[in-house]
């Protein structure tokens, strides 16, 4: 649109508000000034454009008649783009767009003024860090845009800064800038820069051009008042208004076009749902050439699949990353570990993963060419010494190492941390070093290193486990990290005395693995420095970005302390494992990696795979212009029949999809047919398949005809079929569909198409107003026409005497037939199947989803008859001969299945089964081949006859169920009997999933009978000396109604000589380090729960014997003797444990415990501060009148605690939920004299608060010993 014409403008776009984005810095940008003229009145049009002298060719202005009015006037500056400068100020600008309507809605009803056309802006000169932006151009500047219908102006100034020519850019074209719009006011007479500058009116905003959104701006750049207000100088003395158009182009990695190997060199790795730990570490291993070297030359061979090879995997997989354009999938390589899609949402730890890939790779480079490379790169030594200061004894031990984990807290930086490793420990006091032959003595205990590794791979420990919480934690303190590491520094202090003095031990940074999170995940990525000295690389899963060494390094360093802490900000993601490379074998470790390493099969592999790839992309750009054809043959339905398939005709996943342009009409396709299957075309009749409402596919009713000769492909798939089937069954409504179009090829015979010649008029009714060459066309060119009285019924044949299904062919017959009328028919086409004379049987395959219908046809009965039931088009008919008894004789056996309908029933029953031992759940033991209806014994009977010998007895197996979306055990273990059918225990929940050709289940061989076991209550009870340690665990059964006495006496018996003569137990109950519940020998343990609770027996010493046992009082044989009284009442001194005597003394519980510190930093805070107990509660007497002091000896005698370490336990008395410090001079007996006795919350105990040094493994802290934070399974390569 040139000045002086209206019409409706293009849509101008909002500017989105971006709170990430950070303030305008003009430092960062070159600029380009316009003056524009500005006649009189609020709706004045302005032009803005360039100085065509200057600008290269490429930017110039338009002719004076291209822009349909006078040039512009000149620039006064060139628009330039300069080096950007990092902004640090963290201030925003608002750039929040206007809340009225956009200004598109403002310009109805009036005329458009104010917007024209202007020529392009460009770059003259840019740094190498940015691209030109010699496409985008000042496309309209708005003042007072248009005239509201009621008259009034618009109250604001709109901007928009659009892609120049905007209709001719290329397909995928995309630039992301930011840039500002600045008026400038005259300046004033003796007005500083600065107070000029204060009166600028500048907005900001970034914006990704492309396509879609070509251009963007701002709906309410200034209000029209404050540009008219002579005081704000905006209006020149000349009428005239100054606008500056700066500009900042970048590259924008997050670009759905973004190029990695285009911006970098590099490509990035797949992630395929939590796989980001594993693509760190594999790009970190690509970019050790030597590593990728040797990876190449593994063995391997052409006939290999990448699925089922490590070596293989891991090779084309380095080669893509090394040739491949975009980024590369991983699943290979995780299925060649045997890991499925359950895995791969998994997140792991990435040193362990490190740890077991280099181990099965170790394994697979055993004898090879390479063997020995894992080592070579990674494994360095160190020596653990223990030194005596007073005797000449010293004992070492040497380790290799593949990595080091480093202590992070407490620790500034990496040399910190070495320091720590190499800290000497002195053994000395209570902790004294036996040396042998010199008895106790004083020694120093520590670690040095004999030698580094070429390649230092440092685990940072980033993730602890909190004994206060019970948690794992995430470190993020500060903690810095050399680009060079000196470990020969202060003299090689961290190096044994005999370490080789002529390797120097200097290091480079080569990788960076970050992990930003917490403990119960999140994300790594990598910063890569592939030649030890150029650029930083950024591997985040796909992208790959060039990066400065403040982002890889400093800025992964973690939070920073010493800083105020109302003012840091969290920082959850830094440095997690560093790679380090010496720099003395930095030739050798980055060499030269090419083709020439890289087996001649495997890149022929990688070049089909690529031309596949780039097939499919092909298709799948072209796949609008053409049709999916699905085209099924007899041969076809013959080869399914009987082996993949017993129902229907033909699985369609099964046959090879063609693709036919859409506009090719059904003539031309069945050339197509003729010129690749040599069938002519006046054979060829076809069948479109359709859904029936009974879950069946079957061919259609009618097939197609001449009339159907110049309808395209996409119609014929599209076309609806609403009538009834075959047989009355009707048909499901066909929607129109974009899926394949699946027809049946019947081929006719020669004898039917001559005759067609001679029945050409009554095949179509208007033959006779054919001309003789339409005639002659037809007849060459379509098949005969089905008559409406005529039905096409398909028939398989069942062979009784070897249980066989097959597929025999299609019959062309009357509506009104018989199988009588048809005997001799179909035993043509049963050919050999049948012998001559021989009877047969017949039966209709009705339906098979849900529930299976098959019926015996009477021979008698036409074939229309039967209305809903009657048999049509597309129909199956099932014939067998009827055989004799002595011809169903198979092996000296009979046949199973004498009836198709019998033999189809077991078919659709039966179910092939995996079975994986509980202990090895990835591990397939046995297959079989079972039924769904068949009953839990008999499905224990068939596992135990195929693990026999190893299983004699079915009844000692217990079967466990599948989970198909994790491929793991399922929940408990099934009870005996627990389901009916084996269907049951497959627990097919969807369609889907019932039409499995296998599934899973798990076993385990117990040492008795199931039924038995489950009549018998399990416990794991804990045995304690009397210095309250644990001696054993012992797994104890008993009956379900037995009490407390009869599982003591089964415990005696297996601990045997562990238990002292005469003495009696205590049965009890622990949770959390607390004692909960204490059993008399009476109490029944039916409803015990054995599941969660830790249960524990201990000898109960003389002096607290008095106060009771789990077992009542003992004969000389050792059986509990009965202390009814004459009346039959129990001595309850003896059935429960009391815990005051007549004397006054006491039994009381003690427990361990502690408390975090920064709770306890008042005496009120202390008094109710959480105390987090561990260790083994136990049992305590006191005497009435014992003080704190002599209750402390008597303690420390007990549980044999060293007196140093004793010393720093204090001892406190806990009573609802508060903690009272008791003094050594006190009597502790009336402090619980006065309480209630209970267990639980209100309980009272005496409290000994002191460290954990020996802190009992929980969950939580199993995990933490791998290393990570998160709650996974183990990292296992299975491959």
């Amino acid at each position: 649109m040139t000045a002086g014409q209206t019409g409706d403008p293009p849509p101008l776009r909002d500017v989105a508000e971006d709170p990430n984005e950070g303030s305008f810095r003009p430092a960062c940008f070159g600029g380009v000034e316009a003056t524009i003229p500005r006649p009189g009145g609020a709706a004045a049009r302005v032009y803005l454009g360039t100085d065509e002298g200057v600008l290269p060719d490429l930017f110039k202005p338009r002719s004076r008649g291209d822009r349909g009015g006078p040039l512009p006037v000149c620039a006064e500056r060139l628009f330039q783009l300069i080096r950007d400068e990092r902004r640090g100020d963290g201030r925003r600008d608002d750039r929040r767009p206007d809340r009225g309507p956009p200004a598109v809605e403002r310009r109805r009803g009036g005329s458009e003024r104010g917007i024209v056309p202007v020529g392009r802006v460009g770059v003259v000169a840019h740094s190498d860090e940015y691209r030109a932006l010699g496409n985008l151009h000042h496309r309209r500047v708005q003042l007072a845009a248009s005239d509201l219908p009621t008259g009034e102006q618009q109250d604001a100034v709109s901007v928009y800064l659009a892609a120049a020519d905007a209709d001719t850019l290329p397909y995928g074209w995309s630039q992301f800038a930011t840039f500002a719009l600045t008026v400038e006011p005259e300046r004033r007479t003796r007005e500083t820069d600065d107070e000029w500058r204060a009166r600028f009116i500048t907005k900001e905003t970034p914006h990704h051009f492309d396509g879609n959104q070509n251009d963007w701006g701002f709906s309410q750049f200034a209000p029209l008042r404050e540009m008219d207000d002579v005081e704000n100088g905006l209006v020149a003395s000349d009428n005239t208004v100054t606008v500056s158009i700066k500009v900042r182009v970048k590259k924008d990695a997050s670009a759905w076009n973004y190029n990695s190997r285009k911006e970098t060199g590099f490509v990035g790795l797949k992630n395929q749902g939590a796989t980001c730990y594993m693509n760190s570490l594999l790009q970190t291993l690509f970019h050790v050439p030597y590593f990728r070297k040797a990876v190449y030359h593994m063995p391997t061979t052409e006939q290999e699949e990448p699925t089922a090879s490590i070596p293989l995997a891991l090779q084309s997989l380095f080669y893509k990353v090394q040739v491949a354009p975009t980024a590369v999938a991983t699943k290979d390589l995780t299925r060649s570990f045997g890991w499925d899609a359950y895995d791969s949402f998994l997140q792991h730890d990435v040193q362990e993963l490190n740890r077991v890939l280099c181990e099965r790779l170790e394994e697979k480079m055993k004898g090879t060419s390479v063997e020995g490379t894992i080592d070579k790169l990674f494994q360095g030594h160190t020596v653990n010494y223990i030194n005596c200061c007073d005797v000449q004894f010293k004992s070492e031990r040497k380790e290799a190492f593949l990595d080091l984990q480093l202590d992070v807290k407490g620790c500034d930086d990496v040399y910190a941390s070495f320091d720590k490793y190499v800290e000497v420990e002195k053994m000395d006091g209570d902790n004294k070093y036996r040396a042998e032959g010199f008895g106790l003595q004083d020694a120093d205990k520590g670690v040095l290193f004999t030698e580094f590794p070429p390649v230092l791979q440092l685990h940072l420990k980033r993730f602890e486990y909190d004994f206060n919480r019970d948690a794992m934690v995430k470190i993020n303190d500060r903690y810095a990290f050399p680009e060079t590491l000196d470990l020969d520094s202060g003299d090689r202090k961290y190096l044994t005395a005999e370490a080789d003095h002529t390797v120097r031990n200097l290091y480079k940074l080569h990788s960076v693995l970050v992990h930003s999170g917490g403990v119960n995940g999140g994300h790594y990525y990598a910063f890569i420095r592939p030649t030890l000295s150029g650029d930083w690389f950024k591997f985040d899963d796909e992208r790959v970005t060039k990066e400065d060494a403040k982002n890889a390094i400093d800025d992964n360093f973690g939070e920073g302390f010493g800083e105020e802490k109302k003012n840091r900000i969290p920082k959850f993601s830094n440095a997690y494992m560093l790679v380090y490379v010496r720099d003395s074998d930095k030739a050798q470790i980055v060499c030269d990696t090419g083709e020439q390493d890289i087996a001649p099969h495997l890149v022929q592999r990688l070049k089909r795979e690529q031309e596949d790839k780039d097939r499919r992309a092909k298709d799948k750009a072209e796949a609008h212009l053409f049709v999916d054809v699905k085209l099924t043959t007899v041969a076809e339905m013959k080869s399914q029949v009987g082996s993949d398939i017993f129902f229907d005709l033909v699985d369609q996943d099964l046959i090879t999809t063609e693709r036919t342009p859409k506009e090719r009409t059904f003539a031309e396709y069945k050339q197509s047919v003729f010129a690749r299957t040599g069938v002519p075309p006046n054979r060829q009749r076809y069948w479109k398949f359709v859904n029936r409402q009974n879950n069946t596919r079957r061919p259609v009713v009618l097939p197609l005809s001449f009339l159907d000769e110049d309808t395209t492909i996409e119609m014929l798939r599209d076309q609806k079929y609403a009538s009834s089937g075959g047989g009355g069954r009707q048909l499901r409504n066909e929607h129109v569909n974009h899926g394949p179009l699946k027809l049946l090829l019947e081929v006719v015979s020669l004898e039917e198409s001559v005759a067609h010649a001679e029945t050409l008029e009554d095949d179509y009714m208007d033959a006779r107003a054919f001309s003789k060459h339409e005639r002659a066309l037809i007849l060459k060119t379509v098949a005969p026409a089905l008559r409406e009285t005529n039905v096409n019924i398909h028939l398989k044949f069942y062979d009784p005497r070897n249980e066989t299904l097959a597929y025999l062919g299609s019959l062309t017959v009357h509506m009104d037939s018989t199988v009588d009328s048809l005997a001799d028919k179909i035993r043509h086409l049963a050919g050999d199947n049948l012998r001559q004379n021989e009877p047969f049987d017949a039966f209709e395959e009705i339906k098979h989803d849900p529930d299976l219908m098959v019926d015996r046809i009477d021979f008698t009965k036409p074939f229309s008859s039967g209305g809903g039931d009657a048999i049509g088009s597309g129909d199956i008919l099932v014939i067998q001969p009827i055989c004799s008894v002595a011809e169903l004789l198979v092996h000296g056996g009979s046949v199973q299945f004498p009836d198709a309908d019998q033999f189809l029933a077991h078919v659709k029953d039966r179910q092939r089964v995996v079975f994986r031992e509980l202990k090895n759940p990835r591990d397939d033991k046995v297959t079989l081949d079972l039924t769904k209806s068949m009953s839990y014994d008999d499905v224990c009977v068939s596992l135990a006859n195929a693990l026999a010998p190893a299983v004699t007895d079915p009844s000692t197996l217990r079967l466990t169920m599948h989970n198909a979306y994790s491929n793991a055990p399922k929940g408990p273990p099934l009870g005996f009997r627990g389901v009916e059918t084996l269907c049951d225990a497959l627990a097919f929940t969807t369609r889907v999933e019932s039409k499995k050709k296998s599934d899973v289940l798990y076993y385990e061989v117990l040492d008795m009978p199931l039924p038995e076991l489950e009549r018998l209550k399990s416990f794991r009870v804990g045995f304690h000396s009397g210095d309250t340690k644990r001696v054993v665990v012992v797994e104890v059964r008993v009956p379900i109604d037995a009490n407390t006495r009869d599982v003591l006496r089964v415990l005696r018996v297996k601990l045997g000589a562990k238990v002292g003569a005469g003495k009696k137990l205590r049965f009890f109950e622990t949770f959390q380090s607390k004692i909960y519940k204490v059993f008399p020998w009476d109490k029944t343990l039916d409803d015990v729960n054995d599941q969660y609770w830790v249960y524990r027996a201990e000898e109960v010493p003389l002096d607290e014997l008095r106060f009771g046992d789990s077992e009542g009082v003992l004969n000389a044989d050792g059986e509990a003797k009965d202390e009814s009284d004459e009346n039959g009442n129990q001595n309850q001194n003896q059935t429960q444990t009391q815990t005051q005597a007549a004397d006054g003394d006491l039994l009381i519980r003690a427990y361990h415990f502690y408390r975090d510190e920064a709770s306890c930093e008042t005496p009120a805070s202390a008094e109710t501060a959480h105390c987090s107990h561990f260790g083994d509660p136990f049992f305590f007497k006191i005497g009435a009148t014992e003080t704190v002091f002599e209750v402390k000896k008597r303690v420390r005698a007990k549980l044999s605690v060293p007196d140093a370490e004793f010393r720093k336990w204090a001892f406190h008395f806990h009573a609802l939920g508060k903690t009272t410090p008791l003094v050594d001079d006190e009597v502790l007996a009336p402090y619980f004299a006065s309480r209630k006795d209970a267990f639980g919350q209100n309980e009272s105990y005496l409290g000994l608060e002191h460290p954990d040094l020996n802190p009992r493994k929980t969950a939580v802290a199993m995990r933490a010993a791998a290393g990570g934070g998160y709650d996974q399974r183990a990292v296992k390569i299975y491959g």
